[in-house]
């Protein structure tokens, strides 16, 4: 129901019997076009309508495309979450925001099994660029099936907690019948680098900053990153500062629950960073994305309360773009540069690194994990496309392998899979406070609006006799300013009137007519003068 041909709202249903469970709930961001959109969320009118037979949420990873949705699926359904303990800690601050007070969370281990309804689900530890990732094995009567979450082979991993290949190749040899694996790297040739690696990197530029402040820019929720920051700020004998409203309430959490080590006296407020020499201090901010009220983008427009940029700065952005975020960011970096700070990011050094399995590691997990059936997930249609070929030239039937589309059914047993009809789905947009009253129309007229601007026309008349009273006046918001296109408008008013009294002389009195006759013609008289087509809204007052 999310997560296939699209990238981010990731949202699967399994169902057995009279049993459904549903296995992450995630969000996407909007694209470019989606106007005034603050959220994307799956559409969850199949689940409410079966809200009775929903036995649980297992969530693999604490990512925002895994878990961003579930505060919105918990207003219309109540059931149990199954999780790991810093994905459950993250989830405890958007329950709290979303004030969900009474959610049923369970808390797992990789290695633990547990029977939910119909269903034994498994939880497998993986590698992932968030702590506490999972995998997962669920069985039936009917059938296996194995599904990796976001996962990659890291041999080196920060924590030392290594991905349980051995559990993926005894499944293997046990037998599973489906399998649903990562695609977002399949394009990648090769493997992903460790998370170890970034440390190297950043003890390398720690070792060539002595005299100014270092500022890093990554995603929250990657404690393994976050870390290493960490570690060589304490090896260069430098204090730490927490900057932006997630990065501060994951930091908290995983300190909190032992997934973040720092030494006493290393983290400050921010408001003790003036307190400090420039080459005591290291920032860890929000903003690796470019996003408009974020930490970073604030400082480099000097609308920070607390931090400003200043000459000698390094900055240093750890994340990859996502995809549509990267004007964004390239308006961040210039303003960064223009105020003397010396940005570094992914181009210029190897200051990231995936968290996603390249073509080589999946090609290991196929190996492994030998399935009847496969079934790429978490990626846009070349990514799964391309996974199909990578499982055929593994040795799969390529009839056994199923691109999927979103809503679609796949029926599995021990014997066969079949495509089994489809449910509903789709995509329900965030707008502030409001979830689903913005809808493609309304995204259609905010593009038009944006793009070609707004024309009101303003007609009073009388009903009894069909005589304008005033007007017609004519407003224009967007389109053209009104003080310098006044031969413009007065032509436009000209062509108002003839188009009223064409349909006064048609003995057209129905304001609904002369408002669908105005908007017409002067649709069409603008588009000859300027090739534009603003939105036309006649306003006709009845007296």
């Amino acid at each position: 129901m999310g997560g296939l041909q699209e990238i981010g709202k990731n949202i699967t249903v399994f169902e057995y019997g009279q049993d459904i469970i549903v296995v992450d709930c995630g969000i996407a961001f909007p694209a470019d076009d989606m106007l005034g959109i603050d959220l994307v969320i799956p559409d969850f009118s199949y689940l409410v309508n079966n809200k009775k037979r929903i036995r649980a949420v297992v969530v693999t990873h604490g990512h925002e495309d895994h878990i961003g949705s579930l505060p919105y699926l918990l207003r219309d359904i109540q059931c149990p979450i199954y999780a790991t303990r810093l994905t459950l800690g993250l989830l405890d601050i958007k329950f709290k925001e979303h004030r969900l007070d009474k959610v049923e969370t369970i808390c797992v281990e990789a290695g633990q099994t547990v029977k939910i309804g119909g269903f034994s689900v498994e939880f497998i530890a993986v590698t992932h660029s968030i702590a506490d990732s999972v995998g997962l094995a669920i069985k039936t009567p009917t059938a296996t099936v194995v599904h990796t979450g976001d996962f990659k082979i890291d041999h080196t991993p920060v924590n030392g907690e290594h991905i349980d290949l051995q559990r993926f190749a005894e499944l293997g040899k046990a037998g599973v019948d489906l399998f649903l694996c990562d695609s977002t790297n399949v394009e990648v040739p090769g493997y992903t680098m460790s998370e170890r690696s970034v440390g190297a990197i950043f003890d390398q530029i720690f070792d060539n900053c002595a005299n100014n402040r270092i500022l890093v820019a990554t995603f929250s929720s990657n404690i393994h990153r976050i870390q290493q920051i960490i570690n060589s700020a304490v090896k260069h004998k430098r204090k730490v500062a927490v900057i932006g409203r997630s990065m501060v309430n994951t930091v908290g959490i995983a300190q909190e629950l032992g997934y973040l080590t720092v030494p006493k006296r290393v983290m400050i407020e921010p408001s003790e960073i003036n307190n400090f020499q420039d080459n005591q201090i290291t920032i860890i901010t929000t903003g690796s994305q470019g996003e408009t009220m974020s930490a970073l983008s604030r400082m480099a427009l000097s609308g920070h309360k607390q931090v400003a940029i200043k000459p000698g700065d390094k900055v240093i952005i750890s994340a990859s773009s996502i995809p549509g975020n990267e004007r964004a960011i390239g308006k961040v970096v210039d303003e960064l540069f223009k105020k003397g700070a010396d940005v570094v990011y992914e181009d210029l050094m190897n200051v990231h690194v995936s968290g996603h399995a390249k073509r080589e590691e999946l090609k290991i997990m196929h190996s492994l994990v030998k399935p009847k059936h496969f079934m790429p997930v978490h990626g846009e249609y070349r990514h799964l496309k391309m996974h199909k070929e990578l499982a055929v030239e593994m040795g799969m039937n390529k009839e056994n392998c199923f691109v999927m589309g979103l809503g679609e059914v796949l029926e599995v047993s021990k014997q066969s899979a079949k495509l089994n009809g489809n449910v509903q789905s789709g995509q329900i947009f965030v707008d502030g406070l409001g979830v689903g009253d913005v809808g493609n129309i309304v995204l259609r007229d905010r593009r038009h609006l944006s793009q070609d601007g707004l024309i009101v026309v303003v007609v009073t008349y009388e009903a009894a006799t069909g005589e304008m009273l005033s007007g017609p006046d004519i407003i224009s918001r967007g389109f053209v300013y009104v003080r310098e296109s006044e031969e413009l408008i007065d032509e436009a008013r000209e062509i108002v009137k003839k188009s009223f009294y064409k349909c006064e002389r048609e003995n057209k009195y129905d304001w609904l007519r002369i408002k669908n006759a105005i908007r017409d013609e002067l649709r069409d008289y603008m588009w000859n003068k300027t090739k534009r087509s603003p939105m036309i809204l006649p306003v006709i007052v009845e007296i």
